[in-house]
């Protein structure tokens, strides 16, 4: 028997040292942690079960058949997070570059099926060279199988990557189907091809970080939606992202514990709105002073800026946030921030996350550039999202909400649930000047009369009390009350039940 232990062990060791001590060292030396370290600090210390660690590829072409590393360049099992259960896979790119093989693919699979089925998040940590071409179309045909994988558990599970090193070519396209990316900077890049391939055939000159690195896809691409600064902040923040999220769409999120009080006043929101309309103020300021002991889990922050969203939780409870950010262009939607906002409140619809979405708004960006690039399907894209969405929606207008955009965002008319206001709220179809000067184009040539003009259009209708006495607004409430008020109606919809009617799948403007 103790043969047998003692064979045990020794193959355990083998496969617990990858492609070796000297790759591992040169691992190291880029300053990226090995596929099993990083399992060890995503993980709760003790509680990971890995599975195939035996599992070896099985291809004899091009000398491969003695080349064998038992797991085959990936880690997979489940363990917990902060106690809470969830199924991983750490690429090794000390084995063969993480080249994705036939039985490399299989072993993902396998853990993202098991998820599925106990329902608990994926999570991947990417580190990969690509297809593994010894194997040619095995290879490939692994990675079409993790894709289906990916899109079948698209709302099901929570799917997060995690990029910690290359990730080209077909690989990129299973992180792109998953509902968060989070890069490392100066270790980790994505691209569909690389700088030799974009010199040979576009001719232009780009290094690997300027075409697909950590800034360029959180700052210009939008495709990732954070990046930290090394491996070890990376999987910190997973760990406490994680906690803002259910285990999946059967369950809600987690509720924590919070010292700080529903009901309490913030006083200084009284005088959070400039007495200029047009001078703007940072909408972050409103965030972190309603929400539970000021903490804001931003998603993208540096991406399409004249929109934030994130997490955040009122009461313990978790909350999506979706804010118009006045500091940046003035706070109007255009292609970028409306489909940051759409994937955003989807993905908090897929998983019973309520959504409070703060506004000011003074339309869509107006231009060429926006009109030839869409911004009529990209913006129907966020109205789209909302009004299919059944989660619990909070609106709360503190300034401008005019036109179309007032509409898009979480109105009463898109099931909203509970919309406020603040006094300092403007309903109207756009800006009191621009309105005058086409309703009294005839009065043009007087400007005391236009002045006089737009002072009457702005105490008739740049208020909240006209949408209010509508019932489009359900409370024009007190800034300092923003808390209390948020934090009441949430836990007024906790219970909430609303379906939408049976289909196969919605036909969102894409």
């Amino acid at each position: 028997m103790q043969d047998v232990i003692g064979e045990l062990e020794k193959r355990r060791a083998r496969a617990r040292v990858g492609g070796g001590e000297k790759r591992i060292e040169t691992q190291h030396a880029k300053g990226k942690l090995t596929a099993r370290e990083r399992m060890e600090l995503l993980l709760d210390e003790g509680s990971f079960e890995e599975w195939d660690m035996f599992v070896e590829h099985r291809c004899a072409d091009f000398g491969m058949a003695d080349q064998k590393v038992p797991g085959d360049g990936v880690v997979t099992g489940w363990g917990t997070v902060n106690g809470r259960l969830v199924f991983a896979f750490s690429q090794d790119f000390t084995v063969f570059g993480g080249s994705l093989s036939e039985s490399h693919a299989r072993k993902i699979c396998k853990i993202m099926d098991r998820a599925m089925q106990v329902g608990a998040p994926v999570i991947g940590l990417n580190d990969s060279g690509g297809a593994r071409i010894q194997e040619g179309v095995d290879s490939l045909a692994g990675y079409a199988e993790v894709f289906q994988k990916n899109v079948l558990a698209s709302g099901v599970v929570p799917q997060i990557s995690v990029i910690m090193g290359p990730c080209a070519g077909g690989a990129v396209y299973s992180p792109a189907m998953t509902d968060f990316i989070f890069m490392v900077k100066d270790t980790s890049y994505m691209f569909v091809t690389g700088p030799d391939v974009v010199k040979t055939v576009t001719h232009e000159v780009v290094t690997q970080e300027e075409l697909g690195g950590a800034v360029t896809h959180m700052s210009k691409s939008g495709v990732a939606d954070l990046a930290f600064e090394n491996d070890v902040d990376a999987l910190a923040e997973v760990r406490r992202f994680v906690d803002f999220l259910p285990a999946s769409n059967r369950e809600k999120a987690p509720v924590l514990e919070t010292p700080d009080p529903a009901d309490r006043p913030e006083q200084s929101l009284d005088n959070l709105i400039p007495a200029n309309a047009n001078k703007p103020y940072d909408v972050k300021e409103l965030i972190t002073k309603v929400v539970d002991e000021g903490h804001f889990f931003e998603i993208q922050p540096a991406y399409a800026g004249n929109i934030v969203v994130g997490f955040a939780r009122m009461e313990g409870h978790s909350v999506g946030i979706v804010a118009n950010q006045p500091m940046v262009l003035a706070g109007c939607l255009d292609i970028d921030a409306s489909k940051k906002a759409a994937r955003f409140v989807r993905f908090c619809d897929c998983f019973n996350i309520p959504i409070v979405t703060l506004v000011d708004v003074p339309g869509f960006l107006p231009g060429t550039d926006q009109e030839f690039g869409g911004i009529i399907k990209h913006g129907a894209k966020l109205l789209f999202a909302y009004a299919e969405a059944t989660v619990p929606k909070v609106t709360l207008i503190t300034r401008k909400a005019y036109g179309g955009a007032y509409d898009v965002m979480a109105s009463k008319h898109l099931r909203g649930d509970v919309n406020y206001a603040w006094p300092t709220a403007e309903i109207a179809v756009m800006g009191s000047k621009g309105a005058v000067e086409i309703i009294f184009r005839a009065d043009l040539g007087d400007p005391a009369k236009i002045e006089a003009r737009t002072e009457e259009y702005k105490e008739r209708f740049a208020n909240p009390f006209v949408a209010a006495q509508r019932g489009f607004i359900d409370e024009v409430i007190m800034p300092r009350n923003t808390r209390r008020r948020l934090c009441g109606a949430l836990r007024m919809l906790r219970g909430k039940e609303l379906q939408n009617p049976w289909k196969k799948h919605d036909n969102i403007p894409l």
